[in-house]
This record gives C-alpha cells, structure tokens and sequence, in this order.
C-alpha cells in the first residue's frame, strides 16, 4: 500500500511539473515569430498641382507587390522595423500629350474637340520600403489590427508617355520625369483588408519641365488603395 501511494505521488507530481513548463511555455514568446513578409496592393493613382486645364481620365492605377523581412523591436514583437524590395506598375490617364521632337519634348493640352483613344504615362520602379510596424497579433492569431507608417524610395527603370488616337501612335521613354521618386506611406486595417495610402514627397517630372503655355510643371502623386499582407 505505501509503495502504491509513494507511485501516486510520484505521477501527480510529474503531470504537475509538465503543466507547470507548459504554463511557462505558454507565456514566453516565440522568440521566431514574424509578421507580412510579402504584399500585393492596387490603388488609384491621382496627379495632384496639375497644370492648367489638366484632367484626368479613365482608370489611374498602380500595382505593387514584394517582400519585407519583418525585425520585431520588443519581446511581445508585436512592434516591428519592415525593410524590404519590391516591384511597382503605375499608369496616369490624362490629357496632356506629350511630343518628342529634335529639341525636346512637348507638353500640349489635347483641345476638347479632339478625339483621341488614350493618352498616359506609365512607369515601371524598383522599390526599397521601411516601415514601422505595430499590430495586435500574437504567433498563433492570423486575424489582427495593424498600423504600418513609413518612407517608400523608388527608382523608375522605365517612364513611357504614349498617346493613341485613329490617325497616329506616340510612344516613347520619357527622360523629363524624375527617375528617383520617393514619399511616405501608411498601411492600416484588420486581417485581410487594409487601406494603403503613399504620399509623394517629390514631384514626378525633373524642374523646367513645361508646357507649351510655358507653365511650370509642378505634379506629385498620391496612391490611395489596398494593401494585402501574407505570411
């Protein structure tokens, strides 16, 4: 009987230790634990401080995707540093043509009664993004609260003006816009959707570019869509 008892003993100490270390486990972070390591975004892309008479048209649009490495900052690590590389695809439909002649390039605003299929620039960039990043998760929750801020720098590789109409084509890579662009972001939502908004800080075409009314060309964009995060 009393070696029965000492057995007793011994199992309900050990099944008291285990959930004790379990218990322990249980409060200590995942010491590997990271958050968004990829995203995919779309936006509508708006021309701001246009010259003159200058409107937009059709669908402005931008689609960015790449990948983040998340660097958590505290021992919850639910604040983090993101760096990270991507790639961005945007089109701004306008109507202001642009010309490449022997002298230079052209700004003309297309006269109203002029009948024209589309006319934009489009751009195609390398992007460095670093954000801070706070949210509500855990490393077991997939369904939280985010607020992600921070400075996006971006090179353009390729910036095409192009302008269709019945009578002709334009196309050409225009070397008035600024190759370097960059400006702040802000990213915030709850699990799947979040609203993703990118601020221009510099203008989209080098200074002394103008029209043919002589207006100085003064143009910033902002970006204002959704961004998607995965793991």
């Amino acid at each position: 009987m009393k070696h029965i008892v000492i057995g007793i003993l011994v199992v309900l100490g050990m099944q008291f230790a285990f959930a004790q270390e379990e218990a322990i486990q249980d409060t200590i972070p995942d010491d590997k634990y990271r958050e968004d390591q990829f995203y995919i975004g779309f936006t509508y892309n708006i021309l701001q401080n246009r010259p003159s008479g200058i409107s937009q048209n059709n669908l402005s649009n931008g689609i960015h995707l790449g990948v983040i490495r998340d660097f958590p900052i505290n021992k919850r690590r639910n604040k983090a540093i993101g760096v990270g590389l991507g790639y961005s695809y945007n089109s701004y439909f306008h109507n202001l043509k642009a010309t490449e002649t022997n002298s230079g390039i052209t700004y003309q605003i297309i006269d109203s009664d002029e009948s024209f299929k589309r006319n934009k620039y489009r751009t195609h960039l390398v992007e460095l993004p670093i954000e801070f990043r706070w949210r509500t998760s855990t490393a077991e929750s997939y369904k939280f609260w985010r607020i992600y801020g921070g400075f996006k720098l971006g090179y353009i590789f390729s910036g095409v003006s192009k302008f269709v109409s019945n009578s002709e084509t334009i196309k050409f890579q225009n070397d008035d816009i600024n190759r370097f662009q960059y400006g702040l972001t802000l990213s915030a939502g709850y699990n799947t959707w979040n609203f993703h908004l990118y601020y221009a800080l510099n203008k989209l075409f080098k200074d002394g570019t103008i029209t043919t009314n002589g207006e100085q060309f003064e143009m910033s964009i902002i970006k204002v869509g959704l961004m998607f995060y995965i793991l």
